[in-house]
């Protein structure tokens, strides 16, 4: 009992450290998220330790219920109100949504590596918003504000037909401006091409056409692909994977 004790403890400190250093509030994809990166990496490695032994204590990991249809980088959300009311945790991460700022953190990997992660709410929002806008012009005429085709089966939007501007959107991995695009169901995404073909090259080694090239973004950064679609590698470069199965080998 006093070896769990003192575990559980040293997990209570971890957490306690990093919520003092992190109380400058709520960080953005920009300039805050450049000067406070290595807080943000601190929060996830200490979040890893006691997600490690939570784990180690329990058997299970501090998740929220999601359902099949939950996207993959938007499934496994850690209950951080389990993980402070079992006293795990002090207080409640400064960067978390739960504490007013940008953050959820997730958990990858479940079954064999269970790795935390962040999932940037800042970009999530602006894509519902985007979503909406979509929705309610199909609504209205019946047809979906496609501009040029991004990939098969995807299409840049049409701001014009939506009457607005394309929403900014900043790459958590190499700061790029990336743009939004949707599928022919109407579903709006986030473009990632520009920062796979980087990874792509940074790896030496050409992917397999069957890999799911979002493990590359996520392999060596603490954020989730944020809206992004499934992508393969085809004739060369990133490709876009619509949900009927669509791509360029076809």
């Amino acid at each position: 009992m006093m070896g769990y004790a003192n575990k559980k403890m040293a997990a209570l400190l971890a957490m306690s450290a990093v919520a003092i250093m992190l109380l400058g509030g709520c960080l953005y994809p920009d300039e805050q998220r450049q000067a406070n990166g290595v807080s943000v990496r601190e929060a996830v490695r200490n979040m890893q330790m006691v997600v490690d032994q939570y784990q180690k204590d329990t058997g299970m990991l501090p998740i929220q219920n999601s359902t099949p249809q939950t996207p993959k980088y938007e499934k496994y959300v850690i209950d951080l109100g389990k993980l402070q009311r079992m006293q795990y945790i002090s207080d409640l991460p400064a960067v978390s949504f739960e504490k007013g700022g940008s953050y959820y953190f997730l958990i990858l990997d479940e079954e064999t590596d269970p790795t935390v992660k962040l999932m940037d709410l800042v970009p999530y929002q602006k894509i519902n918003d985007l979503q909406s806008k979509v929705d309610a012009y199909v609504a209205g005429s019946g047809e979906l504000p496609a501009g040029e085709e991004a990939y098969p089966g995807f299409s840049w939007i049409d701001y014009e037909r939506l009457g607005g501007k394309a929403p900014e959107l900043r790459s958590p991995y190499s700061g790029l401006s990336l743009s939004a695009m949707l599928d022919v169901q109407g579903r709006v995404y986030i473009d990632y091409g520009v920062d796979l073909a980087r990874a792509a090259e940074r790896s030496g080694e050409e992917p397999s056409s069957q890999r799911d090239l979002r493990e590359l973004l996520v392999e060596g950064a603490d954020y989730v692909p944020v809206k992004a679609p499934v992508y393969r590698w085809v004739q060369g470069e990133p490709r876009a994977v619509a949900a009927d199965g669509t791509d360029a080998a076809g």
